[in-house]
């Protein structure tokens, strides 16, 4: 199976563009491929380009756990750097297709940096998928593990949920987040972010991503948290986004559109033996 390597800012994802297995297989294959040890390693997979009616191309998204995820900053910036790499595209803006909308890439003129729109926030915990009565999910109080936290339901496309008043360190974001993320009142479980503003420019966050667990960055994320912090009133409208593995510049305008911008970085290319993924024995084990 051949694959690219690709990060943004250290979240980094296998591009499989190879058509050799179908879809279902690869989200059964995902936890063996995406191991640190005994796969390539990654936090997901990104399959395609594949054909759509809506779009110049078709993208889709398998986390380490195997399931589908909606939309990826980070993956969408990645992809659009592959698209170009192989020669898919020769203009530089271009429009993909998710699960969780349209998004319109535009590479930088030195093919590192690409500008991204994630499409329109929403805060409405129907479209976020959010339990209880039809609201928008701003500050609200939310009871965890005995812990009442403020939280803020945002959806990019994909679900998140963006807390503020906690310490935003690696080890509240692992303690916090597997709660966070499993509870019931979210249909789809959902991302989690750790948000502190430094001052009106500039936002910190940790993150801890549904279905694959602590990240150093994510696209998504930024955004979410981005559009949450505007909404409280804590920044202004184009925030730099600081998070373990760097920075990324987000924009929101009056309506939380939201545009991010960021590197994608190439790091191999390669094929993955068939024995890496076929001992059902060894798999079986762990």
């Amino acid at each position: 199976m051949k694959f690219a390597k690709y990060h943004g800012l250290g979240n980094d994802y296998l591009v499989v563009d190879d058509g050799s297995l179908a879809f279902s297989q690869l989200a059964s294959l995902a936890p063996r491929l995406c191991h640190r040890n005994l796969g390539v390693g990654s936090d997901g997979l990104l399959i395609g380009p594949l054909p759509s009616e809506r779009a110049d191309f078709a993208l889709r998204i398998i986390n380490p756990d195997g399931s589908e995820a909606e939309k990826s900053g980070n993956g969408l910036r990645i992809f659009a750097r592959y698209l170009w790499d192989t020669g898919r595209v020769a203009e530089r803006g271009f429009v993909i297709e998710t699960k969780g909308g349209l998004a319109e890439a535009r590479v930088l003129p030195d093919a590192r940096l690409i500008r991204m729109s994630m499409g329109q926030a929403s805060f409405d915990s129907q479209v976020v998928g959010i339990a209880g009565p039809r609201r928008e999910v701003v500050a609200e109080l939310m009871d965890f593990g005995g812990r009442q936290l403020s939280c803020c339901g945002v959806s990019v496309g994909n679900p998140h949920c963006v807390i503020v008043g906690v310490p935003v360190t690696e080890q509240e974001a692992r303690a916090l987040g597997p709660i966070v993320e499993n509870d019931p009142r979210f249909a789809n479980r959902t991302n989690v972010q750790l948000l502190r503003a430094r001052d009106r420019r500039n936002l910190e966050i940790q993150i801890w991503e549904r279905g694959a667990g602590y990240t150093l960055a994510s696209g998504s994320s930024a955004s979410a948290a981005a559009c949450a912090a505007r909404r409280l009133g804590l920044c202004d409208a184009e925030v730099t986004m600081h998070m373990p593995g760097g920075q990324l510049q987000v924009e929101i305008d009056a309506s939380y559109h939201v545009v991010q911008t960021g590197p994608a970085v190439r790091v191999a290319e390669g094929e993955i033996a068939l024995e890496s993924y076929d001992d059902q024995a060894l798999w079986q084990r762990l």
